[in-house]
């Protein structure tokens, strides 16, 4: 896949509006994915996936073909939704919690309950805790490709899932969520 990404970008390069197509096709549902995961709200994700593609193509250029493609599209997608989550800071509104989909168990209020809490508790976990938390678990990117997108060191990245790990944890046992851990 990694050559048939350089081959793209050429196209896209060369102005073949197709070759943009495919890419956007090919890595939408991964932008997206990270993106909704940051921002817990589903127009925003779609707003801010858009806005990564527009920047993509309008920096291509920069990219390093040595490089994977992946992390370095998603660590654009990544300061796009920190970006976009510093100015909701400053314009505070009311956020509403949307339910995840069913994962088709016997029980799929339980487990939009679960989801439910799961993102909130991620709401209160460091900024830097959950973006890596999510690149590890979502987007299944290696500790070194979430280095390369947080633009941080290998040895902090894993701290940060860590510690993600952990803190997610104790929020949701304080919650009552799920039971205290046997000593």
């Amino acid at each position: 896949m990694a050559e048939n990404v350089r081959d793209l970008v050429q196209r896209c390069l060369a102005g073949d509006e197709s070759a943009m197509v495919e890419l956007v096709d090919c890595f939408s549902g991964q932008v997206f994915g990270l993106c909704y995961r940051m921002l817990r709200q589903r127009e925003d994700a779609e707003d801010i996936t858009q806005e990564t593609f527009v920047r993509v193509f309008r920096n291509l250029h920069t990219w390093d073909s040595e490089r994977d493609f992946r992390p370095w599209l998603l660590a654009i997608a990544g300061n796009r939704c920190r970006s976009f989550l510093a100015q909701r800071m400053r314009r505070p509104r009311a956020h509403d919690l949307v339910d995840e989909p069913s994962d088709g168990r016997a029980d799929p209020q339980a487990s939009r309950d679960l989801a439910e809490e799961v993102s909130l508790a991620m709401t209160h976990l460091r900024e830097e805790y959950r973006q890596a938390f999510l690149l590890f678990h979502d987007q299944h990117l290696s500790y070194a490709e979430i280095s390369e997108v947080l633009d941080c060191p290998v040895g902090t990245v894993k701290t940060w899932v860590h510690r993600a790990r952990r803190d997610l944890g104790q929020l949701l046992r304080s919650r009552g969520v799920v039971q205290e851990e046997p000593s």
